[in-house]
Formats: structure tokens, C-alpha cells, sequence
């Protein structure tokens, strides 16, 4: 215990208020998302199956941005304007939530938001791992990933408590999420300093084919191990959507993001700082393992105990994976290609995640709810078959330095 507060203590001060600003912007993203699903199909009348392609094309969006955004970020040497640039747009698209009238709207709203956080998160990334010292690493990507957490459980916790307070208002509760957004932006552009880098340094064209050539094979096997997880991790409206089939007022479905992100936010930090002394891949192993197990409970009832399971389980699974797989793309790319590293990263990964959401809604409207779980078990035993087949490179992700 003693050891985990002198880490903390020796995380820099940007990395903490960095944490915060994520923190601030999920409270106002999650008071809008942690109702959206329930919104689009109880006051839209949209399918499960337009509910995720929603909900892929727009999480799609945001990491396919981050390839431009993270190597534009490289070519600068500069990573806090796009940073404040993706935070603004972010905050600007919240009011349209409330105003929306139509699933195109929605529609609309939802790639603002998104293009918003495509541009800002590998900048933000490669600044955290810009700024935190190398044995730190995990821990800072932990910290970070754990304030962004809490904000992510406190969103849904005050959108449950206006919901009941406003008799179910939608667009009341969508309209409080402004306040928090415009937050953040201003914590980022006051709090934060970036570290300076030597003139030498910029303007570097990150894409040209002899800096990728840089980017390692065991960089690019965390690419493809992304990828392939990411498939078994489609949007977690799915998960509302299934506890308000089995019965959750509507006014209590917040409550499931809110149990999934207490338990996220708890794991994250700890399960970072363990990844700066454990092998990654064997810690990610285990988080595709506890997504297994979610998912099998999900699919197996939507009583309210096989419920909180699952939820209590996609969570830890989430606190054990999501900072760790950051670090992954840290530590096997060169310093002044971090950017371009997470984007690539973000690209795979945006690919898998519209395919992953598409599937899963068309799955549910055909087979029904616990076939949509199986499938996700299916795409977690390919990728756990994969860390199996490339052992010899497992080993090196762990270790290997840029």
C-alpha cells in the first residue's frame, strides 16, 4: 500500500490533470450515452440493428480520426492543440443531443462527438506517454484510465438520479451534460503544460514509408491482437439495452454503466501499475478470459443476478485490458512516432469495432439477445488462440524497447 501512494506521488502533475479532464468529459458523454440506446429505441423507434450500426460508425469514426490526428500530431512535435481541439469539438456537440428529434440527428450528433474524441485521443495518449517517465508508464496510462473511469460511473449515477427527479425528460438530463464538457476544455487549456521538444525533432513526416518501417513487428503484433479483441468487445448499449429487456425501469438503466464503470475505474490503476512489472500479454490473456466469463452470463439469463455478474465481470475485464494495451503501443514504438503508432492502433481497432457492433445488433434482431453474447465468447477464445500461436512474439512485448 505504502509503495502504491509513493507511485502516485511520483506521477507528474499533467498526467493527474489530464485524469481530471477525462473525468469531466465522460460525466457529460456518459449523462448522454448511459440513456441513448433506451432513448433511440423507446422515443425513436429505431431497431437493436440500427442501434448499432449507431453506435459502430460513430465509436468507428473516432478511432480511424486518431490515425490523422496522431500523426499530424508527430509532424507538429505538438500534442496539446489537438488535444483542446478535440475536447472543444467534443463539447460543442452536446446541446444537438437534446434537440435531436429523429435517429439522423442522432445520427449527426454522435459523429460530432466521436470525431471530437478521434482527434484529441492519440494526442493525448502519446503526451501521457510523453510526459510520464518510462518505469511509470503503466501506471500513469492506470491513473489516467481510472479518473476517466469514475467520471464514466458518475455520469450514469446523475442521469439515473435526474431521470427519476425530471419523471424520465431525456432532453432535460441531455441538456446538463453541457456543463462538465465545457469543463474539461478549460482545465486542458489551463492545466496542462506540454513538454517541450527539441526544434530538430519536428516536422518529420511520420507516414513516409521509411519511418514505418520503424514501427517494430511486435508493434504491429499488438495491432493485430487489438484487432481481433476489439471484435469481441462490441458498444456497451448493448448491455443496457439487455438489462432493460430483462425489466430495469427505464429510469434505472444508467445503473448498469454505472456498476460496470465502479468496478473499471477501481481495476485500472492497479492492473497498470502490475503491467509495469508482469508480462502484458499473460495479463491480457486473463482480461479476455474474465470477458468470456461475462459474456457466457449474459447470455445465459437477464435476471438481474446473472445480470450483475456479467456487468461486475466486463468491467474488471475493461480495468485489466484497456491502459494496458496503451502501454503495449508505448513501449514497442519510437518516441517521436507514438502518434502514428496509436493511430494505426486506433484505425485496426475502429474497423473491428463497427464490424463487431453491426454484427451484434443484426445477431440480436435474428437470433435474439444471448446469441449476440455467444458471438463475443466465439471472437475472445480466436483471440486468446492467437496469443497462443505467436508465443515467441508475446514474449518480446513485454520487454522490447523502442
Amino acid at each position: 500500500m505504502r509503495t502504491s501512494f509513493t507511485t502516485l506521488r511520483r506521477i507528474p502533475p499533467a498526467i493527474w490533470a489530464l485524469g481530471f479532464v477525462s473525468l469531466l468529459m465522460d460525466i457529460s458523454s456518459e449523462l448522454i450515452h448511459s440513456l441513448l440506446p433506451v432513448f433511440m429505441v423507446a422515443s425513436l423507434g429505431a431497431s437493436m440493428f440500427v442501434v448499432g450500426m449507431i453506435e459502430g460508425v460513430a465509436e468507428a469514426t473516432a478511432l480511424i480520426v486518431k490515425v490523422f490526428s496522431g500523426a499530424l500530431s508527430d509532424y507538429w512535435g505538438k500534442r496539446k492543440p489537438l488535444a483542446v481541439m478535440g475536447y472543444g469539438l467534443g463539447a460543442i456537440s452536446k446541446p444537438l443531443f437534446a434537440l435531436a428529434s429523429t435517429v439522423d440527428f442522432v445520427l449527426t450528433a454522435r459523429l460530432m462527438d466521436r470525431v471530437g474524441k478521434g482527434i484529441r485521443g492519440a494526442p493525448r495518449d502519446a503526451l501521457v506517454a510523453d510526459i510520464a517517465p518510462p518505469d511509470l508508464r503503466g501506471a500513469a496510462f492506470g491513473l489516467r484510465q481510472s479518473l476517466d473511469t469514475v467520471g464514466a460511473f458518475l455520469g450514469p449515477l446523475l442521469a439515473m438520479g435526474l431521470m427519476v427527479l425530471w419523471a424520465n425528460d431525456f432532453r432535460a438530463v441531455f441538456w446538463v451534460a453541457v456543463i462538465p464538457a465545457f469543463l474539461a476544455v478549460a482545465l486542458l487549456f489551463f492545466g496542462v503544460q506540454e513538454p517541450e521538444k527539441p526544434q530538430a525533432a519536428r516536422r518529420v513526416n511520420p507516414i513516409k514509408r521509411e519511418n514505418l518501417k520503424r514501427l517494430s513487428r511486435a508493434y504491429w503484433w499488438v495491432v493485430a491482437i487489438g484487432g481481433v479483441f476489439t471484435l469481441a468487445r462490441f458498444s456497451e448499449a448493448f448491455l443496457v439495452l439487455r438489462a432493460h429487456e430483462g425489466g430495469l425501469p427505464l429510469a434505472f438503466t444508467p445503473l448498469v454503466l454505472v456498476v460496470m464503470n465502479i468496478v473499471y475505474a477501481v481495476s485500472a490503476y492497479p492492473f497498470g501499475k502490475l503491467a509495469d512489472s508482469m508480462s502484458h500479454t499473460r495479463l491480457l490473456a486473463v482480461g479476455l478470459i474474465v470477458l468470456i466469463a461475462a459474456d457466457c452470463a449474459l447470455a445465459y439469463s437477464n435476471q438481474w443476478m446473472w445480470m450483475s455478474i456479467g456487468i461486475v465481470l466486463w468491467g474488471l475485464h475493461l480495468g485489466l485490458t484497456q491502459g494496458l494495451l496503451a502501454t503495449m503501443v508505448a513501449d514497442t514504438a519510437p518516441e517521436d512516432l507514438r502518434g502514428t503508432a496509436y493511430g494505426f492502433f486506433n484505425l485496426v481497432s475502429g474497423v473491428a469495432l463497427l464490424v463487431a457492433s453491426g454484427l451484434a445488433g443484426l445477431i440480436w434482431d435474428r437470433l435474439g439477445a444471448s446469441f449476440t453474447f455467444l458471438a463475443g465468447t466465439f471472437f475472445c477464445i480466436v483471440a486468446l488462440i492467437m496469443i497462443a500461436a505467436v508465443s515467441g512474439v508475446s514474449r518480446n512485448v513485454s520487454t522490447q524497447k523502442p
